[in-house]
C-alpha cells in the first residue's frame, strides 16, 4: 500500500495523520491511502469526477482547431 500524506485539495502535507480522515483507492499492490486535513476536504475530493480516457476510445480526441501557420482552409498551398 502506498500512503499519500499531502491533502490533494489543499496541497498541505500532513506531518501527523493520526485521527485524520482518509480514503483508500484501488486494491492489491496498487492500493493508495490518501489522508486529508479534515472531513470537508475529503468530501470535496470525493465529489471530483474521475476521468477514464481509455474508456472513450470509440471517438477521436483530435482537436480540429487550426494551428499557427496552417493555411486558412486547411489545404496546403502548392509551391511553384
Amino acid at each position: 500500500m502506498r500512503i499519500e500524506r499531502t491533502d490533494p485539495i489543499t496541497g498541505t502535507t500532513l506531518s501527523e495523520t493520526e485521527g485524520r480522515p482518509y480514503v483508500i483507492e484501488g486494491e492489491g499492490a496498487d492500493t493508495l491511502k490518501v489522508y486529508f486535513e479534515n472531513e470537508e476536504t475529503k468530501q470535496k475530493y470525493l465529489t471530483v469526477e474521475t476521468q477514464h480516457p481509455e474508456q472513450g476510445l470509440d471517438h477521436t480526441l483530435d482537436n480540429p482547431a487550426p494551428l499557427p501557420g496552417d493555411p486558412p482552409n486547411g489545404i496546403p498551398q502548392q509551391q511553384g
